[in-house]
């Protein structure tokens, strides 16, 4: 039997056994016209006005968006929104992109220019999130689990918070998107570190498709909360990354809503543990590293019995990765 794994950029093609089973998301086709069905839900939200009755002229606005790990379509999604604003008259000059890199490394100029497209990336301010410059963070507090709450300054000066990213189960956070393009992406590295720390990710509900009475995903809330987001726009994906659904409106509603559309198609029921499993991690962007690669192993091992084996296909091609504490961690 030819199987086409999801690696790296372009696939692998596989030879495998007929008697095995195949366990995927249920396919469900791209929207057909992904400008007009954003628009349409920009002016359309979930629990929140219109983002067009947010806006007045000469506001500044920060547009969260997620980094090089993820497969959100930045270069699809963000020239309809910087639209929007641009023709309730906020000003190109008053927009900053901002770059949720949590503790990932700076992105370079081309994959910036790759990430956002040639016009956003040339016409619009493009920053980066940096998680260790203490100038460029503000101090609210601490969480109700005691860890303390440090978050970009940029975009806690803003007048108008704008987070964008896609939803697709987590291994430990739940769900991605909402919160998380707070905390971590805009945080501190104390407060991702003790948000991702030992006894929250060891917690029995810090795991896949859990929100409520999940700490970690509990604190990403509760930290987002703190820095009164205004708005919210996540998609769903396919495996040709095509839009699927469009989550927007008020953080906490939009991103509820988007999280049950992805657990109806994504999550898979098996009748038994497996002796052998194999699996990817999503292809490209997901597996660019073994760090994010361990995604797919923790997703495997729900459905392996205790002593199976588990195969991960990842390509790597940004190794360990090479930079950063993981390699002399290992």
């Amino acid at each position: 039997m030819q199987i086409k794994l999801i690696y790296g950029r372009k696939g692998l093609e596989v030879d495998l056994p007929e008697y095995l089973d195949v366990i995927e998301p249920r396919f469900i086709p791209g929207l057909k016209n992904e400008e007009q069905a954003i628009l349409q839900d920009l002016r359309n939200p979930i629990g929140s006005a219109p983002l067009g009755e947010l806006i007045h002229p000469g506001m500044s606005v920060v547009i969260v968006h997620t980094d090089i790990t993820r497969a959100t379509p930045n270069e699809r999604i963000l020239p309809v929104v910087l639209g929007e604003l641009e023709a309730y008259g906020i000003n190109r000059d008053d927009i900053t992109l901002l770059n949720g890199l949590g503790t990932h490394r700076i992105q370079t100029d081309d994959e910036l220019r790759a990430m956002l497209g040639d016009h956003v990336f040339e016409n619009y301010r493009c920053l980066q999130h940096d998680c260790l410059d203490d100038n460029g963070l503000i101090y609210l507090g601490k969480t109700s689990f005691g860890h303390p709450v440090r978050i970009n300054k940029t975009y806690l000066d803003a007048d108008l918070k704008i987070l964008t990213g896609f939803i697709e189960p987590h291994f430990f956070a739940g769900f991605s998107g909402g919160p998380k393009a707070v905390l971590p992406s805009l945080a501190g590295v104390e407060s991702v570190f003790t948000n991702h720390g030992y006894e929250m990710i060891g917690h029995p509900e810090s795991t896949w498709g859990i929100t409520e009475s999940n700490p970690i995903w509990e604190e990403m809330r509760e930290a987002a909360l703190l820095t009164e987001p205004d708005f919210l726009l996540n998609v769903a994906l396919n495996n040709q990354h095509e839009i699927t659904g469009i989550f927007a409106g008020e953080l906490l509603a939009a991103h509820r809503a988007g999280c049950n559309f992805v657990k109806d198609i994504s999550m898979v029921p098996v009748e038994a543990a497996y002796d052998f499993v194999i699996t990817t991690n999503s292809g490209y962007p997901l597996d660019q590293n073994l760090y994010q690669s361990v995604k797919g192993m923790s997703a495997a091992s729900r459905i392996t019995r205790p002593g199976g084996v588990i195969l991960l296909v990842a390509a790597c091609e940004d190794g360990l990765p090479d930079h950063g504490a993981y390699p002399r961690l290992l």
